[in-house]
């Protein structure tokens, strides 16, 4: 194991005069002398005012530091150009995968280009000309308001939507008239982590109380409830359907089957899969009945039909199964295996017809099957290369669609015949100014510290020499098990065109090869994670794609924690780090919104002194070398509207990072106003970042783009 950097109590000086080339005077943050104790360990935390995001000393300091970030940035020559090419390759229609809905009628995204949101349009025949159903651009003047869901009633009579503002995870519900568009007068606030699951002449939704005036982005959200909303009535009247006055802590999700005979509560947010209940909506004053109340495993419903509960599920399986549970006896020692685990990892599966899909993960990428509704293999579903794939479809209607996208390929819709297997394209995706022939991507095995065999895709120009030459922009997740499979993005396609190779490491910690794989990169296990990330950078400067002065180290999230962890441990792989949205303090991340619910990936300071140490070791903001080693050029991201990861922890290690002495190349803090963890972002937000970020990158590795 890589070894860190002891530290228990560290007061920084105050911040450094002159600190870069540029001559940059970084703005002074407010500070107070506050020492935590865990398990008798002293910690300071000199910036914690910068928790409170809505301070007077805090916003002004968010203001001076944005002015000087965007001074610097200003004054790179190329940054206007990039903008341009990057808004060039995101000014294409992107399609979205129609799916038939219970009025009859097929609904589907589509974005003309560079719409700030896609706009939902539906048809009753996939052959005419579509109308306009909700343009959530429409919705606000900037683009901040995004569409995040959309349910219709069993009937197709009603519509129910869920939006968010500014990238706010707190989502609001509107009801429309389905067939007129109009919409009704009910209207749900402060509901959270929901979707609109109707039942009768209403629907549930979950929700948490309202927060306090002033701390909506940073106070801990607690006691997640299940509410039923009656068409025509008030919120205020609506009845709490379920809630666990025990368990603070939990998220509740409520499901009801397509026949409305079953509702299925989902509990989850204190362990790594979720409990779940059933009950009788047939029968009057029916009783909850168990299923499973641990949240020890995945156990998710995929259909009920005919008294049997169809569930994907990790329970005594690492790789995932199907089971089938007679609702009358549904405890897990009556489930009937369906499809059995297997080599992949199965990722999820559906009903289409009197069919299923099955998707799996074979080395973080996928492979589709249909198999009959008893579970017999009828054919895999052929894809052109590495990719990921997402269908739509239902049990009550035998139409399949799907995308699929790769790094080359921006995202072609196909209309699949379960009959003959054969695929039709739809619909094609097509960039201006790409041409995917023109790129290559391959996976690679490397080793990593402890002896792992870890994957990597790399895609890059074709013809490219390993002559250690070439930029890289090392990108990396490694948690939640998430598997990062292959995926398109336009802003990349300027780095492909110059040279640039795109990397991506599938650590530890996601779900490419199982329960396993994820465990081995959580709780005592996470520094498993970042030696993964490193050891791919070492592996691809000793096969001579690179060299640490072309490495660019890049992650997001949970990502942002990786990334500020892998850059204290080893400073000298990487000559530039994006860490955006990240997880930087590791001791008080549990305390701000949700932050509770990453408690079994990462643990928590509070519970043990082993876990406490071991989260100091390793914690972004506590780890920042003091003792003049130079680290990389930094740009830290994050968003004022950001209450998935609070920017109290992007705040904190921007101060930190600033007083050190950590060499002469700048630690910058780019503050996005109106936006959030990143969900929703209009695409006019998204182009304006990724200038920056590249930018930043092209001119701190000294390389002058092409901007042909």
């Amino acid at each position: 194991m890589t070894k860190f950097l002891p530290l228990a109590i560290i007061a920084f000086a105050s911040p450094i005069m002159n600190a870069n080339s540029h001559n940059i005077i970084y703005p002074e943050a407010p500070r107070a002398n506050v020492v935590d104790e865990y398990f008798g360990i002293k910690v300071a935390d000199n910036y914690r005012p910068l928790e409170n995001d809505t301070a007077a000393s805090t916003l002004a300091w968010v203001k001076a530091e944005n002015k000087v970030t965007f001074d610097y940035l200003s004054k790179i020559p190329y940054r206007d150009a990039i903008r341009k090419r990057i808004e060039l390759f995101n000014n294409y229609p992107k399609y979205g995968i129609p799916s038939k809905e219970n009025d009859g009628n097929y609904y589907f995204f589509n974005n003309d280009g560079l719409q700030n949101q896609a706009v939902l349009y539906r048809t009753a025949d996939l052959d005419t000309e579509p109308e306009i159903f909700i343009d959530p651009n429409k919705l606000s003047a900037d683009g901040t308001v995004a569409l995040k869901g959309v349910y219709q009633s069993h009937d197709g009579k009603y519509t129910a939507y869920t939006i968010s503002r500014n990238g706010s995870d707190w989502e609001e519900i509107y009801v429309m008239d389905t067939k007129s568009k109009q919409l009704l007068d009910d209207h749900i606030v402060w509901a959270k982590f929901t979707d609109a699951q109707w039942y009768g002449d209403g629907f549930f939704y979950s929700a948490y109380d309202r927060p306090e005036p002033g701390k909506e982005f940073s106070n801990a959200n607690e006691y997640h409830k299940v509410f039923y909303h009656k068409l025509g009535t008030s919120q205020h009247d609506d009845v709490i359907a379920f809630e666990n006055p025990n368990e603070p802590l939990h998220f509740h999700t409520a499901i009801v089957s397509d026949d409305q005979s079953l509702l299925m509560i989902i509990g989850s947010g204190q362990g790594i899969g979720n409990s779940l209940i059933i009950k009788d909506l047939t029968v009057d004053d029916a009783q909850w009945v168990t299923v499973e109340l641990a949240q020890d495993s995945a156990i998710e419903p995929i259909d009920y039909i005919d008294g049997k509960l169809y569930i994907f599920t990790s329970k005594n399986t690492p790789k995932n199964k199907i089971a089938v549970v007679d609702i009358n006896k549904p405890q897990p020692e009556y489930w009937v295996d369906l499809i059995p685990e297997s080599d992949a990892v199965l990722v999820d599966a559906f009903f289409a017809g009197d069919n299923m899909i099955l998707r799996y993960d074979k080395d973080a990428s996928h492979h589709a099957y249909l198999v009959s509704k008893e579970g017999k293999m009828i054919r895999e579903i052929a894809l052109p290369t590495f990719g990921t794939i997402t269908f739509t479809g239902s049990r009550k209607h035998s139409e399949v669609f799907y995308r699929f996208t790769s790094f080359c390929y921006a995202g072609d819709i196909y209309r699949y015949d379960m009959a003959t297997g054969e695929s039709t394209l739809y619909k094609s995706a097509a960039p201006k100014g790409f041409n995917p022939d023109d790129y290559t991507t391959e996976q690679v095995f490397y080793t990593s510290a402890d002896g792992t065999r870890v994957p990597m895709f790399l895609t890059y120009k074709k013809g490219l020499k390993h002559d250690k030459k070439n930029p890289v922009y090392l990108y990396g997740y490694g948690g939640f098990n998430n598997s990062l499979n292959p995926g398109f993005s336009a802003n990349r396609l300027f780095w492909l065109e110059n040279g640039g190779i795109y990397a991506q490491a599938n650590l530890r910690g996601g779900a490419e090869y199982g329960e396993e794989w994820h465990l081995a990169g959580t709780k005592l296990q996470k520094v498993n994670v970042f030696n993964d990330f490193i050891a791919a950078a070492e592996y691809l400067i000793n096969e001579g794609w690179t060299s640490p002065e072309l490495m660019t180290a890049e992650g997001g999230s949970n990502g942002g924690l990786l990334v500020g962890a892998a850059v204290n441990m080893r400073p000298d792989l990487f000559r530039v780090a994006i860490p955006r949205v990240g997880v930087m303090d590791m001791m008080r991340y549990h305390l701000f919104t949700i932050g509770w619910n990453w408690a079994p990936d990462y643990g928590t300071s509070a519970d043990s002194p082993e876990m406490a140490k071991y989260l100091l070791d390793y914690s972004p903001i506590h780890n920042i070398r003091n003792d003049g080693s130079q680290y990389p050029a930094i740009l830290i991201t994050t968003a004022d509207h950001d209450d998935r990861v609070v920017p109290a922890h992007s705040f904190k290690y921007a101060a930190v990072l600033q007083a050190a002495n950590t060499g002469n190349r700048p630690k910058l803090i780019r503050i996005d106003s109106n936006a959030g963890h990143g969900g929703g972002k209009p695409i006019a937000k998204t182009i304006d970042e990724f200038t920056d970020i590249y930018s930043f990158i092209f001119y701190n590795l000294g390389i002058t783009p092409k901007l042909d």
